[in-house]
């Protein structure tokens, strides 16, 4: 009973076990189920059943559905904030800058959390009508262009993860509604290097973008340019697909020179 007692009190310990118990789902390959979880986190099974359900309370972690966890939408929130922070930023600014004044509208930076994509940086569009987005938000991968882009750079098991039990909203008429046509246009963007999102999420709202990928995929991300839809037709937006490729390019080959093979 005092050791039932201890784990519920709170302290260092109890802490320092359920940050193991949240790393080992953050960090696991796959959604994982309670007995995953129990099978490698050595901890009595009611005990790590009150902190999963702590984690999942505190949107640290999600229960899907299919009754697997994985990272929930205010620890991906958390990781944006640091992500937002840190050297991929900062490698990226003066080309998301230089393809801001080469296009003259909104050029956002995002990377890939499960199945949005969160927003770390921004430039905004000189123009006097422009996107209302803001750094930190997140909006669905499968029907936005630097989603779609970031998606397509994944490998076919980490795919099959994101897109499992994946419910498809229907934004707009031109929304991706099924998964068939969304794997179809991923299998597109792969070959061409380029995503659009055609007023897919938004009703005005069109962008080109490419993905930004390292060799171990573990950054998966994407670089767009947006722009209302009346300004900007498709035979503007393949103007600048060269443009945001050779950025996206840019800010991979500038990372990894900063911080070598090992990233």
């Amino acid at each position: 009973m005092a050791a039932e007692r201890e784990e519920e009190g709170g302290g260092t310990g109890t802490l320092g076990k359920a940050m193991a118990v949240l790393e080992t789902v953050a960090l696991a390959d796959r959604p994982m189920r309670f007995t995953d979880v129990l099978a490698v986190s050595g901890q009595p099974r009611g005990t790590l059943h009150r902190q999963l359900t702590h984690l999942v309370q505190e949107g640290l972690l999600e229960l899907r559905p299919d009754l697997a966890y994985v990272p929930g939408l205010r620890l991906l929130k958390l990781a944006s904030a640091s992500w937002a922070r840190n050297e991929f930023r900062a490698v990226a600014a003066p080309f998301l800058e230089a393809l801001h004044r080469q296009t003259g509208e909104t050029v956002h930076l995002g990377v890939l959390r499960g199945r949005e994509i969160i927003y770390l940086d921004k430039v905004e569009s000189r123009q006097a009508v422009r996107m209302n987005s803001q750094i930190g938000n997140a909006s669905p991968a499968y029907c936005t262009g630097v989603g779609k882009a970031a998606l397509s750079a994944l490998d076919p098991q980490a795919l099959d993860t994101v897109l499992s039990g994946l419910e498809f909203h229907r934004f707009t008429p031109q929304t991706i509604t099924d998964r068939a046509s969304l794997l179809a246009e991923l299998a597109q963007i792969r070959s061409s290097g380029i995503a659009f999102d055609r007023e897919e999420h938004e009703p005005g709202i069109r962008c080109v973008a490419a993905p930004l990928v390292d060799a171990g995929r573990s950054l998966v991300a994407g670089v767009s340019v947006t722009g209302p839809a009346y300004r900007v037709g498709q035979e503007q937006l393949d103007a600048w697909a060269p443009r945001v490729r050779h950025a996206a390019r840019a800010i991979m080959e500038e990372l990894s020179a900063r911080l070598g093979p090992q990233r």
